[in-house]
């Protein structure tokens, strides 16, 4: 077999003129980009550089320098976009890289050809043992501990073209878009290699003007923007991507005409996402790869595909599935890993094991159930694979993230992240509906609801989105302090059915009985129409400013509250006090902050500094000195649980579209990514001392504060003047 560059080359021959690599700025043709190998391929051998790491963002010369190291013989790793420096250093030294390649000009690097930079790197010590024929490194997604380094030769690679190139011999490709990394192995093999050895165009635009940031981000008008611009037939799609798409065209902003292949996989789909899609005009088709196997094992096609598999396995690879139900694969795998033993190397012919649990049905076709080493088994002996439980939340409730855990426990329960302001209460309903189709064992007993996504950069999500489970595990009650819960009602078999948790029941704590009955209430604050202004970017700068200031005007009374909360508590609550003081500390000062975020955006700060607030902060304020002069001075924490609550549900997101619509610097948003920040590290310690308050007058108190405070302030928020948007204050409560 020719290897990819001859096969590519061959493609060149033949369509010289076709247009290869288009990018928004430019394009080359295949004649040029041949030319544009050879010269790099060159330049690559003349310097005796043998291990090489690949930088930069999606671009045509990232994909020349990526062919150029194939057809010099050099070993390519690429390096993602979103790596932090620390994980960046961690790889070149694993790896033993000699030299850096970038799609771009970058510091320290001298320009080589065709938009390609080049940099030499100090020699490695030792680097780790690599297997002979190794021709590429991916790092695969590290999901149950560091990452690992993938050695796959060209013959390897070439394999998983040509079957692809089978498999698709009924579907006409002529134009693919990249809209995810070019490092990830599944786009940089079937996104760019495949469509270049079938003579299409391979549009490689920046990830950002598609909408994507970090490993994990997505901006969707860019991305249908970008789409509706590009026109692609194909595309390789994550499940949050197909479920982003079938929203867009579901709401008619998106133009589905030219697509013809959709390929679906690194994540469980519903079939229910599938079929909606369909429907819509997106021909979604799943399939299922690992780094190990070259990215693909298995895939659905038009008039080869069954309903809840991904697809028949492709002629490369065998596949069987043990009596255990793991999946096992051979035939076209990897050569080994980075730095392994020669003697711990899988020999050629021998059955990998992948770590997925699956199925063959009597026609060949793979169903894949979810990682071995993830079943939940919960305390009444029954298993429950988490990544199906996790599509089926994301498909019913239209999260962007769901984490699902519970082992030893009754029933499962989960961590669900939705970033489009719905209230829990709407939220409840959707998961009322998906527990009632649920099996018994498998209804979600709680779900704890964050705004912020978990994170690559926190190390909870792999680069491809999938969650790490142990580091998630470790932090969870971190996680879960700083999320708003949900309490099901798991035996309900219908949305009727379902119930509130029982105030005080035996199994809540107090913390969560403050939660549960004060969703109400929080529901005027999250429900504000500023938010939802907030993220269609109908917003301006007086807008903000107007918010600043009534947040002056509130957190400048924050310490003398707490102090004369803390010299009116009774001996008995001298842990309190004790708290008090600590909380003193950390907010000294704030209201000076806001002041400063308030002259970077060119308000008078001295005028607000002696003007005043609006009515339902001027009542918020007044009610909380009332109720510690003349109530019960614990009712001060039923603030403390509207701020810090808010604060870290919409502070950080909020905050990021504010200053990408404004174009302000970031020393307009010190107060709002610090409590963002902050209150995140605060609220699993109120979380704690909530639990400890045990006197039900004091739980009354601190209940009733909190839906004083949650109205007054959603009177505050819904009065936010927003453009094109007149409305009348609202100060309903006073």
């Amino acid at each position: 077999m020719a290897n990819l560059p001859e096969q590519i080359f061959t493609a060149a021959a033949r369509y010289p003129e076709r247009v290869a690599l288009r990018s928004p700025g430019s394009c080359l043709s295949y004649r040029q980009m041949a030319e544009a190998v050879r010269v790099l391929a060159e330049q690559l051998q003349a310097r005796g550089v043998q291990r090489v790491g690949l930088c930069g963002d999606n671009s045509p010369a990232w994909v020349v320098a990526d062919l150029a190291c194939l057809l010099a013989g050099v070993v390519c790793v690429p390096v993602p976009v979103f790596f932090s420096p620390r994980q960046t250093a961690h790889l070149i030294e694993r790896a033993g890289l000699e030299y850096l390649l970038f799609s771009g000009p970058d510091a320290g690097a001298e320009p080589l050809a065709y938009g390609v930079w080049g940099q030499c790197l100090p020699v490695t010590p030792a680097p780790a043992r690599m297997p002979d024929r190794t021709a590429k490194i991916t790092f695969t997604s590290g999901s149950t501990g560091a990452p690992k380094g993938v050695c796959l030769s060209a013959g390897q690679m070439a394999a998983t073209v040509q079957a692809l190139k089978h498999r698709l011999e009924g579907v006409v490709l002529e134009q693919h878009l990249c809209v995810l990394p070019l490092a990830t192995l599944l786009e940089n093999i079937a996104g760019v290699y495949l469509p270049l050895l079938l003579g299409a165009t391979v549009t490689v635009a920046p990830l950002q003007t598609l909408g994507m940031t970090g490993s994990s981000g997505l901006e969707l008008n860019s991305l249908v923007a970008g789409l509706n611009q590009f026109h692609p037939h194909s595309l390789i799609l994550v499940p949050e991507l197909a479920m982003a798409l079938v929203a867009a065209a579901e709401q008619g902003r998106l133009e589905t005409a030219s697509f013809r292949f959709l390929a679906v996989g690194g994540g469980r789909v519903s079939t229910d996402l599938l079929a909606r899609g369909r429907g819509l005009g997106l021909p979604l088709y799943e399939g299922y790869g690992l780094s190990e196997c070259g990215s693909v094992v298995a895939l659905n096609v038009p008039d080869q595909e069954r309903e809840g598999t991904v697809g028949q396995p492709l002629d490369h690879v065998q596949v069987s599935v043990a009596d255990d139900h793991r999946i096992l694969v051979r035939g076209n795998t990897h050569l080994g890993y980075l730095g392994d033993d020669p003697g711990t190397r899988t020999e050629a012919g021998h059955w990998l094991d992948t770590g997925d649990l699956g199925a063959l049905g009597p026609e060949g076709f793979l169903a894949v159930n979810g990682r071995a080493k993830n079943l939940i088994i919960t305390s009444f002996g029954r298993n429950i694979s988490p990544e199906w439980l996790e599509s089926e939340l994301i498909q019913a409730v239209g999260a962007t993230q769901a984490v699902v855990f519970g082992e030893g426990d009754p029933r499962p329960s989960a961590l669900l992240t939705v970033r489009d302001g719905r209230s829990p209460e709407r939220l409840r309903e959707s998961l009322a509906t998906l527990n009632a189709g649920l099996p018994d064992y498998a209804r979600l007993q709680a779900v704890y609801l964050r705004r912020q996504p978990l994170t690559q950069a926190e190390h909870y999500v792999t680069a491809n989105g999938r969650p790490v489970r142990h580091k998630i595990q470790a932090d969870l009650p971190t996680l879960l302090a700083s999320s708003f819960p949900l309490f099901m009602n798991p035996g309900a078999t219908s949305v009727a059915r379902t119930q509130y948790p029982t105030p005080g029941g035996a199994n809540m704590t107090f913390f969560e009985r403050l939660q549960s009955e004060t969703a109400q209430a929080r529901a005027h604050v999250t429900g504000a129409p500023v938010i939802e202004a907030i993220r269609e970017g109908r917003f301006a700068i007086d807008g903000y400013t107007w918010f600043l200031t009534q947040a002056y005007h509130h957190v400048k009374h924050t310490v003398p509250l707490m102090m004369a909360c803390g010299g009116r508590l009774p001996e008995r609550l001298e842990f309190v006090r004790k708290a008090l003081v600590e909380y003193i500390d950390e907010e000294y000062g704030h209201h000076e902050w806001i002041l400063n975020d308030l002259e970077a955006c060119g308000a008078d700060k001295e005028s607000i500094r002696h003007g005043q607030p609006d009515t339902a902060i001027e009542l918020m304020v007044a009610y909380l000195y009332d109720r510690i002069q003349r109530g019960n001075p614990i009712a001060f924490f039923g603030m403390v649980q509207v701020l810090e609550g808010t604060s870290i549900e919409l502070a950080t997101p909020l905050g990021e579209a504010i200053q990408q619509k404004l174009d302000l610097p970031n020393q307009a948003f010190s107060y709002l990514y610090s409590h963002g920040a902050l209150d995140q590290d605060h609220f699993e310690f109120f979380r704690n001392l909530m639990n400890d308050i045990t006197d039900p007058d004091d739980q009354r108190a601190i209940i009733e504060a909190a839906r004083m405070v949650y109205r007054l302030y959603g009177d505050m928020l819904h009065s936010i003047p927003l453009p094109s948007c007149s409305k009348e204050p609202r100060h309903e409560a006073a």
